[in-house]
């Protein structure tokens, strides 16, 4: 059995590989988490293995008596008195997963649940191996014996004797069935939207409509929108001319425009899908998309708002210069601000392949929402068409892949691009999205090996803890990984990772979508050197190192620390659950 001081030091052999790999040896982010994933299932033994297994699979155990138990059922666990189960438990000092008893169900129970439904219950009489034990079944730790069909105990016992090889291809390939399309779709998107003038559409539209003495409000309102689909350096490159061209019309707040672009780019990056981040999030704790998209909207434009007013403050103190950068001339500047609007989509065409995946994907959520618990036939007609068209349109994949086909039409119908230039389009938007897809992917193996060392157990029993512990633990854990090597995107996948333990083995009090968010706003803290965005932001904008580092990193940092205020306050007051 592992003991708490070899899981932390398992753990700590992933992380060094990840963050050593990528910041020291210079590795690819895929290399360093495929090698990190394959380090930690290789040093965990085959029965903790088995027994994370078994504790994801376990019968719930829903009430205790002296002499029998009750078992809450899922559908098809149970299906007739007789049914067998087997109790087991870890031996203390071999560490091995053992038979410690036999649970026969002698007849079914109807009671209320937490959420005061009725729910079928089993009555099980149990055996213990040991005689001594068959007295008062209260008097034994729960917590450390699971109850498990035969079935369940077979397929555990098959799964952690499994190669390494296999274990980490077997996570590397069920994230891709997750989010391995809803990414490349969304690469697509937003090659198109670039190549197709629609992003500097929706930029210019934005600003004609706020008015250009608040094109800093524009900038984070339009950032935030592009954001979703596109990956903030490609975002704040897109948006950045704008933002000089802004300051050259104006003559001040170059400064505000900057950082202007900033605040909407990079809360939307971590927590609004189908960006990389946040779609791995909601995948592996079990969130459904379409929750995930309003509730990390919500906390993410509110972060917005506070990060809009602190730029507000700090550049009423503070000037930057407009300079030239190496990528833009000041003459560039000039034609880019002086671009024929003619040239662009419309603005319903530029937005539609941003708002109808988000109709449909939220459509599906809250129909499900409003028909849960709803009898069959008490449906109505209408409501039972909305239903199955949301239930088809409303699918992550078939969303996306609508608004994809629109993208490629729209980017069609205004560059009169052939076929060839076309292919030549996709292909440079998938590779950069099959990149984005092996980085992710590995990191759901990586998360997957660091959660069977039983990495939860490093935290404690936390089923009792407050709302606030268990979402600040989320944040500081991806905090700390952002800190040591950079990338947003691996600091919230190693964070889940850690984290995924409590939102299937544990009652966390609130829904999962409020920990994913957590994790999102960790991975806001502490931009610095090892960041790509840190140099985007930096060369791009023509700001030195300790400018950006004086200017920018507070300004994200503030931003997590009060999307975490937000997230624990939402939590506590609609859980949810």
């Amino acid at each position: 059995m592992l003991t708490l001081s070899a899981t932390l030091a398992i753990v700590a052999v992933g992380l060094v590989i990840v963050v050593g790999g990528i910041l020291g040896l210079r590795l690819h982010a895929f290399l360093a988490l495929i090698i990190a994933a394959l380090s930690v299932s290789a040093l965990t033994p085959t029965a903790t293995i088995e027994w994370y297994d078994l504790g994801k699979k376990r019968v719930q155990v829903f009430d205790i008596q002296p002499n029998h138990l009750l078992l809450e059922l899922s559908p098809g666990i149970v299906n007739q008195p007789g049914r067998r189960f087997q109790l087991v438990a870890r031996n203390q000092k071999s560490g091995e997963v053992e038979n410690i008893g036999i649970a026969t169900v002698t007849k079914f129970i109807t009671q209320k649940n937490k959420e005061g439904d009725d729910q079928k219950y089993a009555a099980a009489s149990v055996k213990m191996k040991s005689k001594k034990e068959d007295s008062d079944l209260t008097m034994l730790d729960w917590k450390t014996i699971y109850v498990v069909s035969p079935e369940v105990r077979s397929n555990s016992r098959s799964a952690s004797r499994q190669t390494v090889g296999n274990r980490v291809a077997t996570s590397f390939g069920g994230t891709c069935v997750k989010i391995g399309i809803l990414i490349a779709l969304a690469a697509i998107i937003g090659k198109m939207l670039l190549d197709s003038g629609a992003a500097d559409k929706i930029v210019r539209w934005s600003l004609r409509l706020i008015g250009e003495k608040n094109a800093p409000a524009s900038f984070v309102l339009s950032g935030f929108a592009l954001s979703t689909p596109v990956f903030f350096d490609t975002v704040f490159y897109l948006m950045i001319p704008l933002g000089k061209a802004a300051r050259m019309r104006t003559g001040k707040d170059y400064l505000f425009y900057v950082l202007a672009i900033v605040i909407g780019g990079t809360m939307a990056h971590s927590l609004v899908p189908p960006t990389p981040g946040p779609l791995f999030a909601a995948e592996e704790l079990g969130v459904d998309v379409g929750v995930m998209i309003l509730m990390g909207g919500l906390i993410g434009l509110g972060c917005s708002v506070f990060g809009f007013f602190y730029a507000l403050v700090l550049t009423r103190f503070v000037d930057l210069p407009l300079r030239e950068t190496p990528d833009m001339s000041l003459e560039d500047l000039e034609k880019i601000s002086k671009r024929d609007e003619s040239e662009l989509p419309s603005i319903i065409m530029a937005l539609m392949p941003i708002v109808l995946p988000v109709l449909l994907i939220t459509g599906n959520t809250v129909i499900n929402a409003i028909l849960k618990g709803v009898p069959g036939p008490e449906i109505s007609p209408m409501m039972r068409s909305l239903d199955n068209f949301f239930e088809l349109f409303g699918n992550k994949n078939i969303a996306m892949a609508i608004s994809a086909g629109l993208a490629i039409v729209m980017l069609v119908r205004q560059t009169k691009q052939n076929l060839t230039e076309l292919a030549m389009a996709l292909q440079a938007a998938l590779a950069s999205g099959g990149v984005i897809i092996l980085i992710t992917c590995a990191g759901g193996a990586f998360g997957a090996a660091l959660q069977q060392t039983g990495i939860a157990n490093l935290f404690g029993d936390v089923s009792g803890a407050s709302t606030a512990v268990i979402l600040s633990i989320a944040f500081i854990v991806t905090a700390l990984v952002r800190l040591a090597q950079g990338s947003a995107t691996v600091s919230m996948i190693t964070g889940v990772g850690v984290m995924a333990s409590f939102a299937t083995g544990v009652e966390l009090g609130f829904h999962p979508v409020y920990l994913a968010i957590a994790i999102g706003c960790g991975s806001k803290m502490f931009l610095w050197m090892n960041d790509s965005g840190f140099w985007v932001i930096g060369k791009m904008s023509g700001m030195t190192e300790w400018e950006t580092l004086k200017y920018v990193t507070p300004m994200t940092s503030c931003m997590g620390l009060f999307g975490l205020i937000l997230t624990i306050l939402a939590a506590t007051i609609m859980p949810m659950v």
